[in-house]
């Protein structure tokens, strides 16, 4: 059951993007009166909230964007580990407290030539490990529907900042559920887009697909709309290609036709999901068995998905870490240093094993996507916990072995590069939203959107953009 809300910002907040962008395009406002509107509205909610930790007013103010541009003017988030020229950019770690990066990620150069206005840095776990959003730089970011809830990680500033409506977009990433979490968290929606379509990872890991950039928005069209602004070519990203002919934006609105859903509570008892969480989306399920919507429980087979998403989750940590400074890495959490010594503990033939069961896994769901147009499951198979606590030691009488093992549901998106979007679809009885992960075809964001907007039509959820409510 949805919760009684309140919104006590500027009516320019309460927005989609696409409405606020088709009012830049008719110079009914400009960009200058939103970023008044968004600073004004972070000056309401920041104190409760902490998500956009570093803001930029006067390099937004300088911008100059043209109204014809994809995003026409529109002030966005960025997340605090990618460098915007000028800003200060911390990697949630205190050995970069105080850097000043004098040169923009090309995702974030791409996004301002687009129309959009950087306006923020939004906050993130160390180096965004965790799900739980909270650093020895920042502090932690609380969750909007219950501040004493965390938000989960590590696109939990980005998130917050659309559910209580800061920004209308924010960009996140994702490795292990980091933009979906979340999104799941908040009430809102984030999409993890297949590898090489919104850029691609750091410079001197360019061929890695585990981590990726991705779009978050308060509903599907918005996603998609910022999905359009992020895709396309460019060279210095080896696995990138070129965007679709037709923009996902676009895609998104057409009739979704026959939709097939298989649907797994737990894949294959890979997961451990609580009874609550369970209920509610079993009830979400139930409500979308319509005339043009197939809903089977059923789930592929997954072998060796732990071992194979463990394995380039090492190979991208240690990748990072041997170039690290060492008066940069002395900094780093207990969690890290944990990740970088399983990462040296692997050998070569455990990195080629990976390759191969990724290859199986990829092989499995080609097959279920014969039959199926998405694979429905959980997100996070519980709600949100107290903000002090990292991480759950068990998740439904299952024990968790480390500040991993309760992101079950999202390895699955990460291995096999396949698209993933949570979804929300309804409320714990506490008044927590919970949303459902959709994952698609091989490069098949544009029918994942369809997909994905004709269910939130169908269950007919409000939008909300709410005031942080206080422990309750």
């Amino acid at each position: 059951m949805r919760p009684d809300t309140v919104f006590s910002g500027p009516e320019l907040c309460q927005k989609s993007a696409r409405e606020v962008i088709a009012l830049l395009r008719k110079g009914d406002v400009s960009t200058a009166e939103l970023i008044d509107a968004s600073l004004a509205r972070m000056d309401q909610v920041e104190p409760d909230v902490n998500a956009v930790v570093t803001r930029c007013p006067d390099r937004a103010s300088a911008a100059k964007p043209s109204p014809d541009t994809q995003l026409a003017g529109l002030p966005i988030g960025i997340k605090d580990l990618n460098p915007v020229e000028g800003v200060r950019t911390t990697f949630g770690t205190k050995g970069h407290a105080n850097h000043i990066p004098d040169a923009s990620d090309p995702l974030v150069t791409r996004l301002e030539d687009r129309g959009g206005v950087v306006l923020g840095k939004t906050n993130t776990p160390e180096l965004g490990a965790g799900a739980n959003t909270f650093n020895a730089v920042f502090g932690a970011t609380r969750n909007p529907w219950n501040t004493a809830l965390n938000a989960a990680g590590s696109s939990g500033g980005a998130a917050v900042s659309l559910a209580t409506g800061e920004l209308w977009l924010s960009h996140g990433s994702d490795f292990g559920g980091s933009l979906r979490s979340p999104a799941n968290y908040c009430g809102i929606v984030g999409l993890r887009p297949s590898p090489g379509i919104a850029g691609g990872s750091s410079a001197h890991l360019g061929f890695l697909t585990g981590g990726v950039d991705g779009p978050m928005a308060r509903d599907v069209l918005d996603c998609a709309l910022f999905l359009d602004a992020m895709a396309g070519y460019d060279r210095r990203w080896p696995i990138s290609f070129p965007a679709p002919d037709v923009p996902y934006f676009e895609t998104a609105q057409r009739d979704a036709g026959e939709v097939r859903i298989g649907f797994s509570t737990d894949l294959n008892g890979f997961g451990a999901i609580t009874p609550e969480i369970e209920g509610v989306l079993r009830d979400a399920m139930d409500s979308l068995r319509l005339p043009n919507v197939t809903v089977e429980e059923t789930c592929p087979d997954l072998p060796r998905l732990n071992e194979a998403f463990r394995a380039i989750r090492c190979m991208s940590f240690l990748g990072s870490y041997q170039i690290t400074p060492p008066e940069i890495a002395q900094h780093y959490k207990p969690t890290i240093m944990g990740n970088v010594a399983d990462a040296e503990a692997m050998t070569f033939a455990d990195y080629v094993q990976s390759e191969r069961d990724r290859s199986a896994l990829y092989n499995s769901m080609l097959g279920f996507f014969d039959t199926f147009d998405v694979l429905a499951c959980p997100v996070n198979g519980l709600a949100p916990l107290p903000v002090e606590i990292e991480y759950p030691t068990e998740v439904a009488g299952r024990k968790m072995t480390d500040y991993i093992e309760w992101l079950h549901f999202a390895f699955l998106a990460s291995v096999t590069g396949l698209p993933a979007l949570s979804l929300p679809v309804g409320f714990t009885p506490s008044g927590m939203p919970v949303g459902i992960q959709l994952i698609g075809p091989p490069r098949g964001e544009g029918r994942l959107l369809q997909v994905a907007h004709h269910l939130e039509q169908a269950l007919n959820l409000p939008v909300t953009v709410i005031d942080p409510r206080p422990p309750v």
